[in-house]
């Protein structure tokens, strides 16, 4: 039998047509911004950089990635000792060895066309109970706040443990958080429910979208992430295409922060994970409205990070998809260099707090709150303008 045709459907019009390009909306990564100096300027010693994140006190506003060439116990010490803080990856080699540093050694002399493989390898060892309790009571022997971190998928399983076992804040962190997770075939991961059982801080990330910020919040999210692919080992930007620039993603979680605050009273730190490098990207995170910066491969290029001078995403070890590369960062010195100097090179990656500093005292910024209200000026001339000797150098 033969159907009927059905009359044709009539053809979009031109602008229906158009009509999604006329809603992309520009957004803005930190090579696209400037800071704008104001009608102050203040001493650079009378900049304050600290505050009290998820109840613990922090000198200075950086957090280290939950990365495994970056985070280790003893790491966690020494960024603690200088006023940071470390995030240690429950689902990573320090939770799955007992001596750790020949799977890190292997990773970082991997050949680089069978890393992939090495990681996969590596990652595949189970992770025990007893060396997540070792690893958190190791933290807290040398000296730091232990922070935690684990997809949604082990959170249900790591969060009351970790809490049982001395764990001071524990990090839900997946490529893309939201609010409603849409699953078939299990469980997802109740965050309302999750946030009020646990009897510690729980933060969440990560997302870039306002909307989703705000109802992480609602549901007890202590901090929240910001960042989907900015950070120099992840590849999900190519590969999944997905990812807002930076500064656009920190100005609109930190919008929902603000409205949240004057709805409920209640402060939630927003934090800007991945994508800086230079003490002048740091200073537009935080003017963007970051409260605290995580930082990856700045950190991993420390002498005392636990990777031997490289870097790789934690979602590298997938062995069906990674979105993740093993990148060569090099030893730049000791941590404390990097973060407080001697600065030995120009390009603002030694010294970041202090150029993080000097930035703020020029702006007339006393606190990060106050450097969360300095002008942004779209400016994507700046990092050219006047520099064609300095580039002709590198």
């Amino acid at each position: 039998m033969i159907e009927q045709e059905t009359a044709a459907a009539p053809a979009p019009s031109l602008p229906a047509l158009r009509s999604k390009v006329d809603r992309l909306r520009p957004t803005y990564g930190f090579e696209d911004v400037s800071l704008a100096p104001g009608l102050e300027t203040i001493e650079p010693n009378d900049v304050e950089l600290g505050q009290s994140f998820c109840g613990i006190d922090l000198a200075i506003p950086v957090l280290a990635s939950a990365m495994d060439a970056v985070v280790d116990p003893a790491f966690a010490g020494a960024l603690a000792k200088l006023g940071g803080l470390a995030v240690i990856n429950l689902e990573g080699v320090q939770a799955r060895y007992d001596e750790p540093a020949e799977i890190l050694e292997r990773i970082a002399t991997a050949p680089d066309d069978q890393v992939q493989h090495v990681l996969s390898d590596a990652y595949a060892a189970p992770i025990r109970d007893e060396l997540v309790a070792k690893r958190i009571e190791a933290i807290h022997a040398a000296g730091s706040k232990a922070a935690v971190a684990a997809t949604p998928a082990a959170a249900r399983r790591w969060g009351p443990f970790c809490a049982e076992h001395g764990a001071d804040l524990f990090l839900v962190q997946s490529q893309v958080s939201s609010a409603r997770h849409l699953a078939t075939g299990y469980d997802p991961l109740s965050l309302d429910d999750f946030t009020r059982f646990m009897p510690i801080p729980v933060a969440v990330g990560n997302t870039t979208n306002a909307e989703a910020a705000y109802r992480l919040m609602e549901q007890g999210a202590a901090a929240v992430f910001v960042g989907v692919g900015p950070g120099a080992a992840c590849t999900t930007r190519e590969v999944l295409g997905i990812g807002i620039p930076q500064v656009t993603a920190v100005a609109d979680v930190a919008g929902a922060r603000d409205a949240y605050l004057q709805q409920t009273g209640r402060y939630v730190p927003v934090v800007a994970d991945g994508g800086m490098r230079r003490g002048g990207e740091l200073a537009k995170a935080i003017a963007a409205g970051a409260d605290a910066l995580m930082l990856g491969s700045p950190l991993a290029r420390a002498a005392e990070a636990p990777g031997r001078g490289v870097n790789w995403g934690m979602a590298a070890p997938s062995p069906v998809l990674p979105r993740g590369t093993r990148i060569k960062v090099g030893i730049a010195g000791p941590l404390e260099q990097i973060l407080f100097g001697p600065a030995l090179v120009s390009d603002g990656s030694q010294n970041l707090m202090g150029a993080l500093r000097q930035s703020m005292a020029a702006l007339g910024a006393r606190t990060i709150t106050e450097m969360q209200q300095v002008e942004i000026v779209y400016a994507p001339a700046v990092a050219t303008e006047g520099k064609s000797w300095q580039q002709r150098g590198r």
